[in-house]
This record gives structure tokens, sequence and C-alpha cells, in this order.
């Protein structure tokens, strides 16, 4: 299999924007929890946008590079965000405290799927952003957020929409948590190699598209 000098450049723009977005992502886990009360994020060196602590190097850098290089569907992720929700204020329950948490890190990937496009409008309509750095940032960082964002609510633990799917869940069937617990990551990597999660991804592609084609309208290009 050869590789050509632009699918390495592609690689490397695309292994930026993935730890940039991973890097926001997990930082929302630790900021929400931080909130709530929970000062293990600090004291792990989990509360800054720094990506040196939220960087893992096989499913941040190895397996994404992979994927790009060879179109074979990996799974990526960053290092989790480590909590203690009996830290949590007493004000919301433990699983109010989670669901805020796991939801935190998805918010903070549409904030910068917004604040990307914004300076996308903004540049164009300036004339300081030209088309191509314009697609650039909405392929590489806007698409690849609102991706992230969907993906991880998922409601399949570890997933951060398994815990908004405890939250929902009234008690009695808190044993579809306990049973999508165990087995969930095989259930994922079941779902990335079948048709299974382009099919659920749809909606968010669709999303994806409809905003990127409203920005660059936007932004006159």
């Amino acid at each position: 299999m050869s590789i050509t000098i632009d699918q390495v450049r592609e690689a490397i723009l695309f292994l930026i924007a993935l730890v940039l977005s991973i890097t926001v992502h997990e930082f929302g886990h630790a900021w929400a929890a931080t909130k709530l009360g929970d000062s293990l994020p600090r004291a792990q060196g989990r509360l800054t946008l720094s990506p040196i602590p939220h960087v893992d190097p096989i499913g941040t850098l190895l397996l994404p590079l992979i994927m790009q290089l060879t179109h074979v569907p990996l799974l990526g992720w960053g290092r989790p965000v480590q909590t203690n929700p009996r830290n949590y204020t007493k004000r919301v329950s433990q699983a109010t405290g989670q669901m805020l948490v796991a939801i935190a890190g998805p918010l903070m990937n549409l904030l910068l799927a917004v604040l990307v496009s914004t300076v996308v409008v903004v540049g164009g309509r300036s004339g300081a952003l030209s088309e191509t750095l314009a697609l650039g940032l909405m392929d590489h960082l806007v698409r690849l957020n609102l991706f992230l964002m969907f993906f991880n609510l998922l409601p399949i633990p570890p997933l951060d929409g398994g815990a908004v799917l405890a939250w929902v869940l009234p008690r009695s069937l808190q044993g579809v948590i306990a049973f999508l617990g165990r087995w969930g990551s095989l259930i994922l990597f079941a779902m990335v190699m079948s048709p299974l999660l382009q099919f659920l991804m749809y909606p968010g592609a669709v999303v994806a598209a409809f905003w990127q084609d409203s920005v660059l309208r936007g932004a006159g290009l």
C-alpha cells in the first residue's frame, strides 16, 4: 500500500484537530465536575486546556493515524477524566451530577464548533480568510466536533450518552444500564465494524452538512 504526501498531510491536520477536540471535550468533563464540588480532576491536573494530560498515545494518536492512512474504521479516545460523584454538591442527586458531567464534554465540542464557525463567518466577510482555509476549518474542526458530539451522545456506556440514559431511565430499568455497562464496549466495536454506526450517525451527518453550508453562505464563500 502506497501512502502519498497528501495523505500524510491530511492525517497530520486531522490529528491536530482531533487532539484539540478531545482536549476541550475532556476539559468540559473536568470543569463540570469541579463546579459540582469534586476536587479530583484539578488534583490530577485535568482542569486544563493543555492537550498533554488529556491525550492517550494509542487512542488519540496511533489508532486515529492508522485510520486516516488506511481507512480502516477504528475507535479513538482521550484519557477519561476521573471524578468522584460522592463529592458532588448535595443540591443535585449523584445521577444528575454524573449526567451533567457527562454532557459537558459533548457541549464543549458544540461550543468549539460554534466558535470556529464564527471565525469563519467573520473572517470570510472581512476578506481575512481564504475559501481554502475556511473549508479546512469547517472540515477539520467544525464537522469533526459535531461528529464527536453526536457520537458521544449515543446512549451506550462508556460513551457520555450512557450517563444521560441512566439519568432518564426509571430505577426499575437500571438493569439495562448494568447490561450496557458490561457489554457496551463490545457493542460499540460491533457498531463501528458494521453499517449500524453510519445509520445511527445519519442525523448528525445531515446537521453537519446543513451547518457547514449555512456557515459558508454566511461567510460569503
